[in-house]
């Protein structure tokens, strides 16, 4: 019988991922905040249910409530400690008690990590994030990890119709802080879904850096890409101290991935870009319709 899988959380990510282990042959249900969602995913080959993470009872909803890997991948709607607390901590504890499953894998953030002096960080680096949200991730990382599940730290993901440092020079509100020292980690949205599939397909229990192999600083990235452009580099101003996630300045290593034998389609950001910058100088917009 085909392996089955719950996509939990259908949107930039975890759609992506449900098409593909929908193509590897596993039996595949997706789960979705709301029905509005449901209904726009209605075209899709597999069955799409809004249900509310966050209260054990609408897990109860699920027409099928066994199976061999649950991938938690909700995100928390750009909301703030009340959001994380319900997607992520309060999410993860419910699927945990309503449903029946071999693994869980949940999609965390190396946002975790709160090194601020470009430092190398790996799985085993100090993880104690300043803001709240962050810490709040750690308690649903410490949740699955305590039932032998798997902890996905992604950094930051960008691919097709979704690039935040390109949307801020496209519309002239990037900057460069400092000298443009503080380290980028980014991941492009095919390589999450490969990592996220491998590890998924072993079950491998622990936690795991997904980023791409090469780390690189503000300027850098700028620099390569105002080039492609045309464009001029941004204005320089003062560290942004109020990200959401808090100031970070790290150099993520994904060695352990690797270990595994994953290795990134695209490499670095360089590879990763091609394509959407050539779209942009074609006259395309970023954004998808």
């Amino acid at each position: 019988m085909p392996k089955t899988v719950l996509i939990v959380g259908c949107g930039y990510l975890g759609l992506p991922l449900a098409r593909h282990f929908l193509a590897s042959g596993f039996r595949v249900s997706g789960v979705t905040a709301s029905a509005e969602s449901a209904k726009r995913l209605r075209s899709e080959p597999f069955p799409v249910y809004p249900i509310d993470i966050s209260m054990a009872c609408t897990l109860g909803k699920l027409p099928q409530r066994r199976f061999d890997v649950v991938i938690h991948c909700a995100s928390s709607g750009r909301g703030g400690v009340k959001s994380y607390v319900s997607v992520f901590l309060d999410g993860s504890r419910n699927l945990f008690s309503a449903l029946d499953f071999d693994h869980l894998l949940i999609s965390s953030s190396t946002s975790v990590y709160a090194q601020t002096d470009g430092s190398a960080v790996n799985e085993c680096s100090p993880a104690t994030p300043e803001r709240e949200t962050g810490r709040i991730l750690l308690s649903a990382e410490s949740l699955v990890l305590g039932q032998g599940g798997t902890v996905a730290r992604l950094a930051g993901l960008y691919g097709p119709g979704r690039c935040v440092p390109l949307e801020k020079l496209l519309r002239g509100a990037a900057l460069l802080e400092g000298k443009g020292e503080r380290v980028l980690n980014s991941i492009h949205l095919t390589d999450a879904v490969s990592a996220l599939v491998l590890l998924a397909e072993t079950k491998r229990g622990g936690i795991f850096n997904i980023t791409d192999n090469q780390p690189v600083t503000q300027r850098e990235w700028f620099e390569w890409v105002c080039g492609k452009l045309a464009m001029k580099l941004p204005a320089t101003g003062p560290r942004d101290l109020n990200r959401k996630r808090a100031w970070t300045n790290k150099r993520v290593s994904n060695e352990k991935l690797r270990a595994l034998g994953w290795e990134p389609r695209y490499p670095s950001f360089r590879e990763g870009l091609t394509d959407m910058l050539a779209e942009i100088l074609k006259g395309k917009s970023l954004r998808k319709e």
